[in-house]
């Protein structure tokens, strides 16, 4: 009787944190990792609304009036927020095989960026008699980097905008090149005696002039400048439509599909967004485990 043939050799995955095989680190990574689950995607909702309020309370305490009458508030629900996101990180730490491959990852310093500078404040209070302190917790708005994480448009948008760079890039040369020419043009238009001193300061006035800023501390005056000038205004409104225009033709040639993304993952190479009927994995090729929907 013939043996059966071996089964042929896996492709190499990808570099991955590792998936836990079994009891409690198994559950707790398919809560914190996994958002094709009812509980995965509940965690993953919470954590959302849990960074947007952590931020928005540090642009309040930077209000001076907000923080002279609820600073202490403010300081209990930082130190809330803190708590929080410091047993997510160690949470994720201690459900993968490979902690410090996540912690030297960007999710994983971001993760650590978000608690950080908390401590630090705490640990040297020195450093609270000067303003360098204040930059320190600037560093806090870090946290809204970590929804990406967890918000499946955004990896659309990064495709179309990828995909849109070398035409972006034509075009912001092509721009460069207008206002270059249109500066130098005014320059020996206008001159020094109308507010156009060099060619840089006229290039300057140039470009505001096309993005339609308009700061009004250097106008023409002559006929012919104000000729110019309103040509690069109408020119401007073009220019801000063509940007858009590569982008939104960009998610039109994806042709993205109109039914719900999934953050359906694989377990072995952790790769996310594979459709609902696929079997195999598009990364490593590895067999996906069965796609069970919230209504399932």
């Amino acid at each position: 009787m013939t043996a059966p043939a071996a089964p042929p050799p896996r492709p190499a995955a990808p570099v991955d944190f590792g998936r836990p095989g079994m009891g409690w680190r198994l559950r707790l990574y398919t809560v914190i990792f996994e958002a094709d689950t009812r509980a995965g995607r509940s965690f993953d909702l919470a954590l959302i609304g849990a960074i947007l309020v952590s931020v928005l309370v540090v642009m309040l305490d930077s209000v001076a009036s907000l923080h002279a009458s609820h600073g202490p508030l403010f300081t209990f629900l930082e130190w809330t927020f803190t708590l929080i996101f410091t047993a997510e990180y160690l949470a994720r730490l201690a459900c993968v095989r490979r902690p410090m491959r996540y912690a030297r990852s960007f999710y994983g310093v971001v993760d650590l960026l978000a608690v950080l500078p908390t401590y630090l404040a705490m640990l040297v209070p020195g450093l609270s008699a000067l303003i360098d302190v204040r930059v320190l917790r600037l560093l806090r708005v870090f946290r809204i980097l970590k929804l990406p994480a967890y918000v499946a448009e955004f990896s659309a948008l990064g495709q179309a905008l990828a995909a849109s760079r070398r035409k972006i890039t034509v075009f912001v040369g092509f721009v460069m090149l207008v206002v270059l020419v249109m500066g130098t043009l005014m320059y020996v238009v206008e001159g020094p005696e109308h507010g156009f001193t060099s060619i840089p300061v006229s290039v300057y006035w140039a470009i505001t002039t096309m993005t339609t800023v308009g700061f009004g501390d250097i106008t023409p005056k002559t006929d012919l400048g104000r000729l110019i000038a309103s040509a690069m205004m109408l020119m401007g409104w073009g220019t801000l439509a063509v940007p858009t225009g590569i982008v939104s033709a960009e998610f039109a040639v994806q042709r993205m599909p109109l039914r719900e993304p999934t953050t359906r993952s694989c377990h072995e190479c952790l790769s996310e967004g594979h459709l609902p009927s696929a079997r195999f994995c598009r990364d490593c090729g590895s067999a996906l485990p069965p796609w069970q929907h919230d209504g399932a």
